[in-house]
């Protein structure tokens, strides 16, 4: 009787809970997929319209004249990355997905507010999800000293149809002309050198040359979102001359836009002619990327890849992971899971030429959801650096097998199953 009392309370809440049911499934469904099957070997690796195509469809250009420093672990990683902000005359931009605490979060948060004070403009964009485990008292303190830090797409009216669409990039930009991408976050759990299980194992990238400007770019793309500010002039965008003999490329996907990273990864993929290199801590592809490696199998492509083994922070993500090994195992495809700590690693080398290196990983969420950034590289010496990088890692890793995958139990192949299900959002 109440309820036919009340026809237009009904009607209120029967609306309110269609918005929230549109909400949930926008936020939860991927976006839709441009490619509908894999990209057929029409361009090879070697060939010079390989890297012209790739600069004229995603990203920025190919920039020539740069130079670029692998930071292996927090123990190089961390001391290069201050240094470079204690020596800031005038900009700081800093993007990240993890701030979270302990002596690494409190060190970032010293010297930051030390540059703050003494003038220079410091600019933190810190993703909402990705830093909720940061303490408050790292916030006040850098922001009382006068650093200009916001959290990215919080919990509002206004993006709520994009709450589970995250900034994913890793990103220090000093004076316009130094930058950093890769891995790391800023977090304890990456300090040390990959010793123990409490030190993770990463790798970042330390560049200077006209690409940086290519890296302030991304930064700015979401500073103004977040704030409503556009960074421009020769305090953030310098002139820059060329630094090295180094060619790369920058390529963000962002909201609307996040096949980008999808489509540069199948290009490279189908151009492949002799190795595949892959390195990453969540490995989950999606139909299109598995079959992508499955056909570069077929025409003889050796592939090998690292994730991380027991020791990992997402066991989750791992579980998912292995219910699709089975074919790409049969194809002899290699697989190899990391041992001493959790794996961090994200790069990607294509015949020993093309070298990717940022903040994506190879799953649905990186490729479909998050906001990320990579650079590649089109040199052979970087690549060759790289791969002995990689091997070093091999060497400290466990092959799984066929054998391993096959004789998984029925529990594990029902979990692995259920993970799965998970797999456009972890």
């Amino acid at each position: 009787m109440k309820i036919a009392k009340h026809p237009l309370a009904i009607a209120v809440l029967s609306a309110a809970a269609g918005v929230a049911v549109w909400l949930i499934v926008a936020n939860l469904m991927p976006e839709r997929r441009e490619l509908q099957q894999p990209l057929p070997h029409h361009l090879a690796s070697s060939d010079p319209q390989f890297k012209i195509s790739m600069g004229a469809l995603f990203g920025s250009n190919t920039v020539p004249g740069n130079r670029v420093e692998t930071l292996v672990n927090g123990n190089q990683i961390f001391p290069s990355m201050l240094q470079a902000v204690r020596n800031a005359k005038n900009t700081i931009t800093f993007e990240t997905y993890i701030y979270w605490r302990g002596d690494i979060a409190d060190q970032f948060a010293d010297v930051l507010s030390q540059k703050a004070r003494d003038g220079v403009s410091v600019k933190v964009l810190l993703d909402w999800v990705g830093s909720v485990p940061m303490e408050d008292s790292l916030i006040r303190r850098m922001q009382t000293a006068g650093v200009e830090l916001v959290k990215f797409r919080p919990v509002k009216w206004n993006t709520l149809d994009r709450i589970n669409n995250r900034t994913h990039r890793k990103l220090l930009i000093v004076d316009g002309r130094i930058g950093f991408t890769g891995g790391v976050g800023i977090g304890d759990e990456w300090n040390g050198d990959a010793r123990t299980a409490a030190e993770w194992r990463d790798n970042h990238y330390r560049l200077e040359g006209p690409v940086v400007s290519e890296l302030q770019a991304a930064f700015a793309e979401h500073w103004i979102e977040a704030t409503g500010e556009l960074l421009m002039g020769d305090r953030f965008f310098p002139a820059i001359k060329p630094d090295g003999e180094q060619d790369a490329q920058v390529v963000v996907s962002s909201t609307h836009q996040r096949n980008a990273m999808h489509l540069m990864l199948m290009t490279a993929l189908a151009a492949a002619e002799k190795t595949v290199r892959i390195a990453t801590p969540y490995f989950v592809p999606d139909a299109i990327t598995r079959r992508q490696l499955l056909e570069a199998r077929q025409r003889g492509v050796d592939i090998e890849i690292i994730v991380p083994g027991h020791r990992t922070d997402a066991r989750v993500v791992q579980k998912a992971s292995r219910h699709f090994w089975g074919e790409m195992l049969d194809a002899g495809i290699k697989i190899y899971e990391f041992d001493p700590t959790m794996y961090h690693c994200k790069l990607i080398i294509v015949d020993d030429v093309w070298t990717s290196v940022g903040s994506t990983n190879i799953d649905e969420r990186a490729l479909r959801l998050n906001d990320e950034a990579n650079i590649n590289f089109y040199d052979k010496r970087f690549a060759g650096h790289q791969i002995e990088i990689f091997k070093a890692d091999i060497a400290r890793s466990t092959l799984y097998t066929n054998t391993q995958w096959q004789q998984r139990s029925t529990g594990e192949r029902l979990t692995d199953w259920l993970a799965s299900l998970l797999r456009s959002q972890i």
